[in-house]
């Protein structure tokens, strides 16, 4: 069964992370023509435009990509109820029908703090490798508008020692701590 869970965990930090991404790239106007922009679109378009025709139009109209962000709410409910489910604790006739949704809530929520997480470790590695390793790539200017704005706090606080940036370092320590702390 470790393998099932394992490999259901997987696919939807991949469809939740696509969605998420969407939102924050849309969030700071990154052109989705360039990847990842590219990808994130492929993998979740089949969900991300049906949400954003059913949602009312002043929603459409700022900022916030409500359909994206509708769209990974949805995908961690899912993850939760199979989960659940495969785990034997939802039974189709449940004795008390709360404490049922009040799990699967809890555990949605959950996987999406861990899929905001990880997915923010996993663009501040890349962007941190990609600096030191070819700081003139293409991408590198893509990974800054991402990872700037939650950056930028920290270079306040944070000097360069020796030259050397280690905001990403105390970020990603940061990140980390907070996935111990969602066990």
């Amino acid at each position: 069964m470790s393998v099932v869970f394992f490999l259901l965990d997987t696919l939807f930090f991949f469809l939740l992370a696509a969605c998420l991404l969407r939102a924050w790239m849309n969030q700071q106007r990154v052109q989705m023509t360039v990847q990842p922009g590219r990808l994130v679109l492929a993998l979740t378009d089949w969900l991300v435009r049906p949400l954003r025709r059913t949602l009312p139009g002043r929603l459409l109209q700022n900022r916030i990509d409500w359909g994206s962000l509708l769209a990974a709410v949805l995908l961690a409910l899912v993850h939760a109820g199979c989960e659940l489910l495969l785990a034997g604790w939802l039974v189709p006739v449940d004795p008390a029908p709360a404490a049922s949704l009040l799990a699967v809530v809890a555990l949605a929520l959950q996987m999406l703090a861990r899929t905001v997480l990880q997915g923010l470790m996993v663009l501040l590695l890349v962007y941190a490798v990609l600096s030191w390793v070819q700081p003139q790539a293409p991408v590198l200017a893509l990974l800054e508008r991402l990872c700037g704005p939650l950056l930028r706090p920290v270079r306040r606080i944070v000097p360069l020692i020796g030259g050397v940036d280690l905001s990403v370092l105390l970020l990603i320590i940061l990140l980390q701590v907070g996935l111990m702390l969602l066990g």
